[in-house]
């Protein structure tokens, strides 16, 4: 149950992951047993009413706004919720949705693609424009009531998806909302999949492909989605591309071609700017050595699935995660002196 205090005690413990250092997640860590009480009542007597967002804006690797919630009681309530909504939502959801879902994820969603880069000859490329916010919250809430019947958990949903007013939006920024907008979209793998029964698709959030060696019904279809977002979803495409696919498919930061994979170039240029930033944000204790190297570690992935072995050259990634381990067995060794 999702106001049993064990769950609830489990969502605070993985809501704080990464957060050590945040001085509400240390009075949480210090008075637990108080927090966790605090969240049963209110889940119990239906009392949790969602705090107010701050938004912040971000510009990489698009402009976008991100809402925030306290950590407590919000982000442990929307734990709490998904510790028991995912395994079952999870299993509702089509092979081909890859975001935000254990054992799928980019790379799982590129490899996917070239499979189908390297069968069929055209690809249909579309994206939805501003998806998060064009949300809208009544067709969500009635997707949501069509999978749920408990009315305690329908509560607890309603004064989620309508937290942020206005009728449409899901923040970007919630613990729930990767969650909210698969549901949503999952209404359009359900049209794709078994209305107009495609077997090559692949989606990721609001991006996907479809394959297929006919280009004339590839176009028919690209204009039936687009019908069909519109009315049933209320959403427009912001990007419709149909092209062979020896030109090349830019999705899910890499470039797939019948024959290899490429990093994209906006993807590179981030990565350089970033390694240019870490060593001053190691030196002034804005990062910990375990981030930088995790972050090392990160772009070593990337890299490791696309033909990147000049870039790597380029980049130094060896000879930079050789740096930090120095670096850490030298203060090592110096504790050990003193």
């Amino acid at each position: 149950m999702i106001v049993d205090p064990k769950n609830i005690r489990m969502a605070v413990r993985e809501a704080r992951k990464g957060k050590s250092r945040l001085k509400i997640v240390q009075w949480c860590n210090r008075n637990e047993d108080l927090v966790v009480g605090n969240i049963h009542r209110m889940l119990r007597d239906k009392t949790y009413r969602t705090s107010r967002y701050k938004t912040m804006l971000i510009h990489e690797p698009k402009t976008r706004k991100i809402f925030k919630l306290p950590f407590y009681p919000d982000r442990i309530i929307h734990h709490a919720l998904m510790r028991v909504i995912e395994p079952i939502w999870n299993g509702l959801f089509f092979h081909d949705s890859h975001a935000c879902r254990k054992g799928k994820g980019l790379h799982a969603g590129s490899r996917k693609t070239m499979e189908y880069v390297r069968k069929y000859r055209y690809c249909l490329k579309m994206d939805i424009s501003k998806f998060y916010p064009s949300v809208d919250h009544d067709i969500l809430y009635g997707i949501v009531k069509r999978k749920i019947k408990c009315a305690d958990t329908l509560w607890l949903f309603r004064e989620i998806i309508y937290s942020a007013g206005g009728g449409k939006n899901v923040p970007i920024g919630n613990y729930t909302s990767q969650w909210l907008g698969n549901l949503y979209l999952n209404e359009l793998d359900t049209f794709i999949k078994q209305t107009m029964r495609v077997k090559a698709y692949v989606r990721y959030c609001d991006d996907f492909c479809v394959f297929h060696d006919d280009k004339k019904y590839l176009g028919d279809l690209a204009a039936r989605i687009a019908e069909f977002l519109s009315a049933r979803l209320k959403m427009t495409l912001s990007k419709c591309d149909l092209f062979p696919v020896s030109r090349g498919v830019d999705f899910l930061g890499y470039r797939h071609f019948p024959d290899h994979v490429l990093l994209r170039k906006s993807t590179a240029t981030r990565m350089k700017r970033r390694l240019r930033k870490l060593p001053l944000m190691l030196s002034s204790g804005r990062i910990t050595p375990d981030q930088y190297r995790s972050t090392l570690a990160s772009m070593s992935g990337w890299l490791r699935w696309a033909n990147t072995y000049h870039l790597q050259l380029h980049l130094s990634l060896d000879t930079l995660q050789k740096a930090v381990v120095a670096n850490g067995e030298r203060r090592c060794e110096a504790k050990a002196i003193q």
